[in-house]
């Protein structure tokens, strides 16, 4: 099966892995197997401001989606989660991504730093509130499923479920006017530390009913020392159901791993949908 090319890797340092990424003490993500070592040897790419020059893709798909018609069930919405086989390389899934939280991800927006005051910023601390609490897209109305991966210091939370059409149609608009309304503010984290974000669009591939990709950078410091976060945030509609995907670290983002986690997810769930059994086998991608 042929890959995309893959950018060199750097390790990330063992303190920004401490400091940035918590696990707190609930029970594990639905249809995950047992845990494996939340940190094999890894390399990532780190994150560049260059990032700025992926393009938006939610523009609609060559081929519509003939998936709508059925409603997503419990056992669909875990028969629809991917697996390491589908996004490949050394990533490793785990049984406790329902629990992972990111320090840099917590803090309050600076709402004086906004040319369109409250309602700018309103905006910023939905999204790094509701990546935090990984209600991005809100809370599902029907069934839901997640699971997640590491490689390295970098984690992939990978999210299916019914949010219904509206509403995911909503929140695909809405995460499209974030490089505007979000491209760059100010987070105060609870300890007075300052925190810089930046929001750019992100390129996906032309799947589903409806995708929008961004790309996130969090600049701050951890026990004193600079660190940077990275990280891909991906979310695609089939009819009333989608995908969430958000994928990154302190050394930055695989952008190739968040696009073939949309490319393979996406079919799984299509497959779910009209009434078929996901293949165990992946795909083959271009």
């Amino acid at each position: 099966m042929h890959r995309p090319s893959r950018p060199a890797r750097v390790l990330a340092s063992a303190l920004a892995t401490g400091a940035l990424l918590v696990t707190a003490a609930c029970a594990g993500d639905a249809g995950s197997p047992e845990a494996a070592p939340a940190s094999p040897a890894a390399r990532r790419t780190p994150s560049s401001p260059s990032l700025s020059s992926l393009s938006s893709s939610s523009s609609s798909p060559s081929s519509p989606s003939a998936s709508a018609s059925r409603a997503l069930t419990t056992n669909g919405a875990k028969a629809a989660l991917i697996t390491e086989a589908d996004i490949e390389d050394d990533w490793t899934r785990v049984s406790n991504a329902s629990s992972w939280r990111d320090k840099l991800l917590v803090g309050k927006v600076d709402v004086a730093s906004f040319l369109t005051g409250k309602t700018g910023s309103q905006d910023c601390q939905k999204l790094i509130d509701g990546l935090y609490s990984d209600t991005l897209l809100g809370r599902p109305v029907g069934a839901s499923a997640l699971t997640g991966f590491t490689e390295g210091d970098a984690r992939l939370l990978y999210q299916v479920g019914d949010w219904g059409k509206g509403s995911l149609e909503k929140s695909l608009d809405w995460l499209k006017s974030l490089p505007d309304t979000c491209d760059q503010f100010t987070v105060t984290g609870s300890d007075g530390g300052k925190r810089t974000v930046q929001v750019v669009s992100g390129s996906l591939p032309a799947v589903g009913d409806g995708r929008q990709g961004l790309t996130l950078t969090v600049q701050g410091t951890a026990n004193g020392e600079p660190v940077t976060l990275g990280l891909d945030v991906a979310a695609v509609r089939v009819g009333s159901s989608g995908i969430l995907v958000t994928n990154g670290g302190p050394s930055g983002v695989d952008h190739d791993s968040t696009r073939t986690a949309v490319q393979q997810g996406t079919q799984r769930l299509q497959q779910v949908l009209a009434g078929r059994t996901p293949s165990p086998t992946p795909t083959t991608l271009d």
